[in-house]
């Protein structure tokens, strides 16, 4: 086991599945001791049977887009190991088909909940308590479509921009009091989420590896690595970047 993350604690929301199961999973064997937090308690009982249970990995089921659902994560956090250090707010659900003027009001303010009002929710928790402690370090998870746009995503392509301002601004204001704050924008990756949409829409994969250039779809462990880096000092000189985890897709 690497010791890259020795002696830290971290939270992944959105952890009971695809990046946020295999971040905790790299989290953990990198040192650290995980809080994992998903709003399915079955699916997040399944991340710690995954990782192998014990005392470095908790669960405590968080709905992100309730702040007093984010207060309690982080309270119970602290409480159960003393600190927090690390936080992926990876969190999100998607909404695929529907053209902009086609989005019912419900379906773009669900979205716009979690993927949006939940990662401010959860920095507007997470970064007093860092303060506290003279620092930490914070990941949220936005997409590439955080900087690029395609037909029938514009609610989930707004969330991840608007993801994206957060992570800069946040940066900027805490960045100088320890607080370093990044976006991963993940490509194509064999997650449930994208699962769901090659149901709905099938050859939607092959479709969008032909815009990798890389020539194969992403897998989870792909961007928790690249997370546990940006967690780690081996990362202390970056703060209010995204760093793209896409086979190279926006490099065309």
């Amino acid at each position: 086991m690497s010791e890259t993350l020795e002696g830290k604690v971290a939270i992944v929301t959105g952890a009971g599945g695809g990046i946020g199961r295999e971040t905790v999973k790299a989290m953990i064997e990198n040192g650290a001791r995980v809080v994992v937090a998903d709003i399915s308690e079955d699916h997040g009982r399944e991340t710690v049977d995954y990782v192998g249970g014990g005392h470095d990995v908790q669960f405590v089921k968080t709905d992100v887009s309730d702040l007093a659902s984010v207060r309690h994560l982080v309270q119970q956090t602290v409480e159960t190991y003393g600190r927090l250090d690390i936080a992926h707010n990876n969190a999100g659900v998607e909404l695929a088909g529907p053209d902009l003027a086609d989005t019912t009001e419900e379906q773009f303010q669900r979205l716009i909940r979690v993927n949006f009002t939940g990662v401010f929710f959860c920095l507007k928790v997470e970064i007093p308590q860092m303060l506290k402690q003279g620092g930490g370090s914070i990941i949220n998870t936005s997409s590439s479509f955080g900087v690029v746009a395609a037909a029938g995503q514009s609610a989930y392509i707004a969330s991840k921009h608007a993801v994206l301002g957060l992570t800069k601004s946040a940066a900027v204001e805490y960045s100088g009091r320890g607080v370093r704050v990044n976006a991963v924008l993940p490509g194509l990756i064999q997650t449930p989420l994208v699962e769901g949409i090659e149901a709905r829409q099938p050859g939607f994969i092959d479709q969008v590896v032909e815009q990798h250039p890389i020539g194969r779809i992403g897998q989870p462990r792909d961007v928790a690595n690249t997370v546990v880096w940006l967690a780690s000092d081996l990362s202390s000189f970056i703060t209010g970047a995204s760093i793209a985890v896409d086979g190279g897709r926006l490099a065309h």
